[in-house]
């Protein structure tokens, strides 16, 4: 005999139909194989969403418990970037003076996020301290562009 296959939306399904139907909790669960606690949370479901909540849930996470606010994040990175040197505890220093009331993450956090976020500025400073004859040509380069600009006088 082949073996029978079986769709948990249609097994939930005939669950609480026989639920429906007038059949004891216990033996219904006893029939599907399934625990009394499971049986309830089936039929507070259907009773709560109808058919659509006897479909599967996701299993992700509503919140993650590591995950720093959006403008905490977002300072972090404004802070990166204007300054691409500046390591994690700097940074953190920097966010408690500037904004005191606010908890600053830890040092382990926000040195992660700099990292994930920033891996091109870091290499592109540890790139310049190997090769410092990059630098200084394009410090040459862009010192012979700036031509100096004649002021000019608003008062009329």
């Amino acid at each position: 005999m082949p073996w029978q296959e079986c769709n948990q939306m249609d097994e939930r399904v005939k669950f609480i139909a026989g639920l429906l139907d007038g059949e004891k909790m216990a033996v219904l669960c006893r029939r599907f194989g399934i625990s009394r606690k499971t049986g309830y949370k089936i039929l507070n479901r259907y009773n709560s969403c109808g058919l659509e909540g006897l479909t599967d849930r996701s299993r992700r996470p509503y919140r993650h418990a590591n995950q720093l606010p959006i403008q905490i994040e977002t300072l972090i990175v404004q802070s990166k970037q204007e300054r691409p040197h500046w390591g994690a505890p700097k940074i953190r220093e920097r966010l408690a003076r500037l904004y005191p009331d606010v908890h600053t993450p830890a040092i382990s956090h926000q040195g992660g996020l700099c990292l994930h976020c920033f891996r091109e500025c870091i290499q592109g400073v540890r790139s310049a301290q190997r090769h410092p004859h990059r630098q200084r040509r394009s410090l040459r380069q862009s010192q012979r562009a700036v031509q100096p600009v004649k002021a000019l006088s608003l008062v009329a």
